[in-house]
């Protein structure tokens, strides 16, 4: 796989006995009151007992409504409690009235993983953690919840409806064919006969194959994968350039194969894990614009003249009015140690980010995008996978010698970014469940 770079928690016991406390403080000045008043009866005079045995079967049927509504009450109080525990970002700036469906947190919720990897000939082997050793299955069972509304519940028929005759194409590195990948399988449980999808040209999934094409024939609908590490063109070394120089970067060309991506009803675009110095200059990549051999260029100016050159494309060759374009921001990895080289997989989601929901090639992602005369959806997910670190491949890939802490197990995150995409292709916020 390539090497790319980038406990629940129960509530704990004081807070509940503090949360039955609060219910616990009124029985005892009601029942204090009670006995007062029981004391004052039996202080009346004969005539004033027939009064006070009322009172009292008054006060007795008060009380027994009161037990009766404590026991119904309270235990659906302690249920929802224990359902709506989440993994939340605090820094919301929205306001009840707005969604964004970037912001939230993790819920558990049995009814996931949508379907089984193995089950779905389109997720490589590479990707099926519980096929590759891992033995716990509590890393599919997160379903992503924002904090001021739903996203709508995942229907494969209805998607699959609306996604007839059309094409959708994905393009960039490794990270967006996982997306692909979940796409498929995530569709193809609404899929009767599984033999009428597949790869138009017999291909097997591979890491450095170019281009691949799953079919939904009884659909007419087909989703690529276009392989473009860093969407500009690699070119040609420069005569007389430095023999640490391999190749080149045309960072004002887009890739060679753009024209293919061309003629979709919905492109998404994903890039960032290479654009680091392993897989740069100690490589032998550098950048090239203008013609010229731009040597001392760092990395995070190269990759906002890229973006700039990817945007220049979409506003001069896509027709927004039928295809939509979204931008997915960096995917948060877990790698830790002082060269980032060490993989600890946990066994249950982060408590907190750790700096993670925040990326600088997100934000100059986020910054091009902003600044486009066509509409482009940024699919933020940088900080949705800031607390999965339970969620990587890790040791549980086809290669587990090499850990990996940039990659995701399927089923896994990101069926929760095409549940996010798939609510803004056919309406944002617009339900398509039953």
């Amino acid at each position: 796989m390539e090497s790319e770079e980038s406990e629940m928690i129960d509530r704990p016991i004081w807070r509940k006995w503090k949360s039955f406390a609060q219910f616990r403080s009124p029985w005892k000045r009601f029942f204090s009151f009670l006995h007062q008043r029981i004391k004052g009866l039996h202080k009346l005079s004969i005539l004033s007992s027939f009064n006070g045995v009322v009172a009292l079967g008054s006060s007795m049927s008060f009380l027994l409504a009161i037990t009766l509504a404590y026991l119904l009450v309270l235990p659906r109080f302690q249920s929802q409690t224990q359902i709506h525990r989440t993994y939340e970002v605090q820094n919301s700036s929205g306001s009840p009235n707005e969604c964004n469906l970037f912001e939230g947190g993790w819920i558990r919720d049995e009814s996931y993983p949508i379907y089984n990897a193995s089950g779905c000939p389109f997720s490589e082997q590479g990707f099926d953690c519980l096929s590759n050793g891992r033995k716990d299955r509590g890393f599919m069972k997160w379903r992503w919840k924002p904090k001021h509304c739903d996203i709508p519940q995942f229907n494969a028929h209805r998607i699959l409806e609306y996604l007839r005759g059309k094409r959708v194409v994905f393009v960039g590195d490794s990270l967006s064919r996982t997306q692909w990948e979940s796409f498929i399988c995530m569709l193809m449980t609404g899929v009767q006969d599984k033999r009428s999808v597949y790869e138009a040209n017999g291909k097997k999934i591979t890491k450095q194959i170019r281009f691949l094409s799953v079919v939904f024939s009884s659909y007419n609908f087909r989703v690529d994968f276009y392989r473009s590490v860093f969407l500009v063109q690699p070119g040609p070394v420069p005569k007389r350039a430095p023999k640490r120089v391999k190749t080149t970067i045309t960072l004002d060309k887009l890739d060679d194969i753009s024209n293919e991506w061309i003629d979709s009803d919905a492109l998404i675009f994903n890039s960032g894990h290479w654009w680091n110095p392993t897989k740069l200059f100690e490589m032998g990549w550098y950048f090239q614009q203008g013609g010229s051999l731009k040597l001392g260029m760092p990395i995070s100016s190269a990759f906002r003249t890229a973006l700039e050159t990817w945007a220049s494309w979409v506003e001069n060759n896509i027709d927004t009015n039928r295809t939509s374009v979204f931008f997915r921001t960096f995917e948060s990895s877990h790698w830790s140690g002082r060269s980032r080289s060490s993989c600890k997989v946990t066994r249950h989601p982060s408590t907190r980010t750790n700096k993670r929901d925040r990326s600088s090639i997100s934000d100059a992602i986020l910054k091009v995008v902003k600044r486009m005369v066509v509409p482009v959806t940024a699919l933020h997910v940088t900080l949705m996978g800031a607390y999965r670190s339970d969620a990587h491949v890790g040791t549980w890939s086809d290669n587990p010698s090499v850990p990996d802490c940039s990659h995701w197990c399927l089923p896994g995150v990101p069926d929760s970014w095409n549940e996010v995409l798939f609510s803004y292709l056919i309406g944002k916020n617009r339900a398509y469940g039953p």
